[in-house]
């Protein structure tokens, strides 16, 4: 066992070694100094030789250890043809350079399948480091925004400043729109940005989506449910008017061929009067609709929710008691408080309460009840909710619409109305309705709003 494990090869240098010593020794004391300078000779020979001998390994792995820092992982090291003591040595560089070719290919692979993908999207991507200096850019930018190619992101500040500013503003998680005008077409970009760090270094990643189509068909749709609900409220006025005015002329000339009559006059004045009450009902229309298009600003102060719960159900409360109607309150917990506008808030309020009125109608026992409540995610939730008529499946998409209405004498502000003040609030109003089954308006308020 013993002989196995030794290193012939060390061994014969290491005999040689001492008989050149010994023999070295013996001419120089039988006065043979010839044969002892050869034996010196030899012996400085031979000490050299398993020197070499010894270090091979050194050799070895300061060779592989060059080939890492140099990412050279192709060379294969000898097996067979090595002493017995480097074979271990060998097989283990052969086996680590195997390993990082696999994991090498593996990585380009994979490389490779995320340049395909992000290649596909018809989505600008773009990252650069700290100083600018861009790392990445796919197609869909530089033919989005006609660049042959892109080295440092301040490139743009010549050829695009409004789209630099964007990039220098943008806030991770609060994408910004900005207006280009890319060669003879004006797009809309919809910018995002993201932060993140590789290997110590600090990255930007942007991304641009070109939503200048949808904005255009979202606009179109706004303008023509707009122009639907104009339409519809004049063409109620203009209608009766126009009949009225053709009546009124032939009775006027009427008068002309004969004598005035009382009756005559009678309906001449109560056309008139028809005309005065849809012209005045003109004007209230065109001043509802400039106060919803120039809503201002809250004005946030703390505000108790039961207090202000407690005020809104007062407020109406002759009102709802003459139509037999109950309301209760509930807020958990009770010195739940509230940063927002205290007036504002109030006019929805009474607007979900008016509304949730109306829908009890027809309802037996008819009852409203005031909630208010905190959740998980400390958002304040208030609601209103009915045991009424409900709303129907059909409408319950279009009741936020501005001007849109289901009742005769609705002017389809209210809700719409209430939602822009839910929105300045940076919170927003849901619904929950099923029909003949009652309705559930909640008001919910995000947690970023401080309290």
């Amino acid at each position: 066992m013993i002989f196995n494990s030794l290193d012939f090869r060390l061994l014969g240098r290491l005999v040689l070694l001492v008989a050149a010593l010994g023999g070295g020794e013996y001419t120089a004391l039988h006065h043979a100094y010839g044969l002892a300078l050869g034996a010196l000779v030899l012996l400085v020979i031979l000490v050299l030789d398993l020197a070499r001998y010894l270090t091979r390994g050194q050799q070895a792995l300061a060779d592989f250890t060059l080939a890492l820092k140099y990412r050279d992982f192709s060379r294969q090291y000898p097996v067979p043809s090595v002493s017995a003591s480097l074979r271990p040595l060998h097989e283990a560089f052969n086996q680590v350079n195997a390993t990082f070719r696999e994991l090498r290919a593996e990585q380009e692979g994979q490389f490779q399948y995320l340049q395909t993908i992000l290649a596909l999207l018809d989505t600008g991507i773009v990252s650069y480091d700290a100083v600018g200096t861009v790392a990445w850019v796919n197609e869909a930018f530089k033919q989005t925004l006609h660049l042959p190619y892109l080295k440092n992101i301040r490139t743009l500040q010549a050829r695009q400043p409004a789209l630099y500013e964007a990039i220098c503003r943008a806030v991770p998680g609060q994408p910004v729109v900005v207006k280009l005008t890319v060669g003879l077409q004006t797009v809309q970009l919809l910018v995002s940005a993201t932060h993140f760090k590789l290997r110590g270094e600090a990255f930007t990643l942007l991304a641009f989506k070109n939503v200048s189509q949808a904005l255009a068909d979202t606009e179109t749709a706004a303008w023509q449910q707009l122009l639907r609900v104009m339409t519809h409220e004049i063409m109620n006025s203009v209608a009766p008017i126009a009949s009225l005015a053709d009546s009124l002329g032939r009775h006027v000339q009427r008068a002309r061929q004969q004598e005035v009559s009382a009756e005559l006059l009678d309906d001449v004045g109560t056309g008139i009067r028809i005309i005065q009450q849809r012209s005045e009902g003109l004007l209230r229309f065109a001043q509802v609709y400039r106060d919803f298009s120039t809503l201002a600003s809250p004005q946030r102060t703390t505000l108790y929710v039961q207090e202000l719960l407690q005020a809104t159900r007062q407020l109406l409360a002759e009102q709802l008691a003459s139509q037999g109607i109950e309301v209760t309150l509930s807020v958990r917990p009770a010195h739940l408080t509230l940063h927002a506008d205290g007036h504002l808030l109030e006019q929805v309020l009474i607007n979900l309460m008016l509304n949730a009125a109306q829908a009890l109608a027809q309802t037996p026992t008819p009852h409203i009840s005031l909630l208010a409540w905190s959740d998980e995610q400390e958002r304040v939730v208030i609601e209103v909710k009915d045991n009424g008529s409900g709303i129907s499946a059909d409408v319950l998409d279009s009741i936020f619409i501005p001007f849109f209405t289901t009742r005769l004498n609705g002017s389809g502000i209210g809700l719409s109305l209430a939602k822009q003040i839910m929105q300045l609030h940076q919170g927003s109003i849901q619904v929950h309705s099923v029909a003949g089954a009652g309705s559930a308006f909640q008001l919910w308020f995000s947690p970023s709003v401080p309290f």
